[in-house]
């Protein structure tokens, strides 16, 4: 299982990485070919959507390397076994709030399935939506990973400056 989920954490980051360059590719595109008179209004739905899957997609590469902003001021100065319990209690607001998220997201995926994204017939805006349930999930496997490297007593909380030096 591990092998499998580190080629998805590699194509996660593959394909993260190349949202973001096609979005900025995108708008400067844009911006380019409106000065010249010919304006592309498509380039700015379509780095909008870009946008949407890279904003998931990075926000769960960022949980899974403890990049994301924590105030550390209050937990640091508790006991251990306080620590933990609190990072227990998070994971289980953050795992309770990723499911509920996935749900709504998935309810709004399907009623938003005839809708078209940005007039664009071909396109509906689900795959916009479904953004949201994609990233919820990739979301909730980390923080599940992280619960189970809790109970095995690895270090799974927030990076501290030691960490980094």
């Amino acid at each position: 299982m591990k092998p499998f989920y580190q080629k998805l954490c590699a194509a996660e980051a593959a394909l993260a990485g190349t949202l973001l360059v096609l979005m900025v590719a995108l708008i400067f595109l844009g911006g380019v070919a409106r000065v010249l008179g010919y304006p592309l209004n498509w380039s700015t739905d379509f780095a909008t959507a870009f946008f949407a899957w890279a904003c998931f997609l990075c926000a769960d590469i960022a949980w899974r390397k403890n990049s994301l902003m924590a105030i550390e001021f209050l937990p640091a100065r508790l006991p251990a076994k306080a620590q933990r319990l609190l990072r227990m209690v998070n994971y289980a607001i953050i795992s309770a709030f990723l499911l509920y998220f996935m749900v709504m997201g998935a309810w709004l995926a399907w009623t938003s399935r005839v809708r078209s994204f940005q007039g664009i017939p071909e396109i509906s805006y689900s795959w916009v939506t479904a953004s949201a349930v994609v990233g919820g999930f990739l979301l909730l496997v980390t923080t599940v990973l992280k619960v189970v490297d809790e109970v095995k007593g690895k270090r799974s909380g927030p990076a501290t400056a030691t960490d980094v030096l």
